[in-house]
């Protein structure tokens, strides 16, 4: 038809694939086999442990990776012949206890470092910084001294406060570099609108903030989960015991060798922590890419 205009043909540019060097394919070998040895180092413990776990007998010599006679009668053991249950219940509420005090003390404690100005910021700062310098366990004779005296020895709320308050320093600074990414503009527009500081914190800072708020959940759990020195230090009788101290007097002295019992409690003790890293792996992975920046 007359006037009707020509279509032009559509062009479509093909990226040329580029060749690979024998510089950059040795690498790529390397690379790889670098990851393959790593994740065969990590994966063989574990796959030992859940291999002694089945295995029948208490000698962790007698073990195989691959057991011949696959059982589970260590996992029921654990229920009916030893204090594990109670060991289970005792970590739970410290771990989540620990998690619910840190996560309120950091998040409050980052949120005035990152919005306010006031006199001794800068020093407090820095104070917070070197604190991360020292390892916590230096600090062990001081803290059961002062639990001595506040007659908090072989409780678990000792534990909950001195986990919460080691927990601080270095924390602090992760959640302050997140905290100073979200623009100040939105705490001001809400203090126009009449909005106090807490109610900002609350309404605002808090749902622009949940990976690094749950990063910080996270690992304020797994601390006192997977502790043992200070918990052994702390606790003394047996209706107090977490799973580190249970576990571990099942594998110390000249008569305690149950090393499957103790390696079916182990797998047990993963079990949660793989369940939480896993559902949550987004925004630990946005937690600390988002956090780790320069304040």
């Amino acid at each position: 038809m007359k006037g009707t205009p020509t279509p032009v043909p559509e062009i479509k540019f093909v990226k040329p694939k580029k060749k690979l060097t024998p510089k950059a394919i040795a690498l790529k070998v390397l690379v790889y086999t670098f990851l393959i040895t790593n994740t065969i180092f990590i994966l063989f413990p574990i796959l030992w442990i859940i291999g002694s776990s089945l295995n029948p007998g208490d000698s962790l010599y007698s073990s195989s990776m691959i057991p011949k006679n696959p059982t589970f009668i260590h996992y029921k053991e654990l229920f009916t012949k030893t204090d594990y249950p109670i060991w289970y219940k005792n970590t739970l509420k410290v771990a989540f206890l620990n998690m619910i005090f840190s996560t309120i003390l950091t998040t409050f404690n980052a949120y005035v470092f990152s919005r306010f100005r006031f006199k001794g910021r800068k020093a407090g700062l820095v104070t917070i910084l070197v604190l991360q310098v020292f390892p916590s366990f230096l600090t062990l004779t001081a803290i059961y001294t002062l639990l001595m005296q506040l007659n908090l020895l072989n409780t678990h709320i000792g534990l909950v406060l001195f986990y919460s308050g080691a927990q601080i320093p270095a924390n602090t600074w992760l959640i302050k570099g997140y905290f100073d990414q979200i623009p100040k503009s939105l705490d001001e527009a809400a203090r126009v609108d009449g909005a106090t500081n807490f109610t900002t914190f609350t309404k605002i800072i808090m749902p622009l903030a949940v990976p690094i708020i749950v990063f910080l959940a996270l690992t304020s759990f797994i601390g006192p989960w997977m502790d043992f020195i200070f918990q052994s230090l702390v606790l003394r009788t047996a209706d107090k015991k977490t799973l580190a101290m249970g576990l571990m007097e099942m594998v110390t002295g000249q008569t305690n060798t149950k090393f499957t019992l103790f390696a079916a409690g182990a797998i047990l003790v993963a079990v949660p922590i793989t369940i939480l890293y896993a559902f949550l792996q987004k925004y630990i992975v946005e937690g600390l890419s988002s956090g780790a920046v320069k304040s």
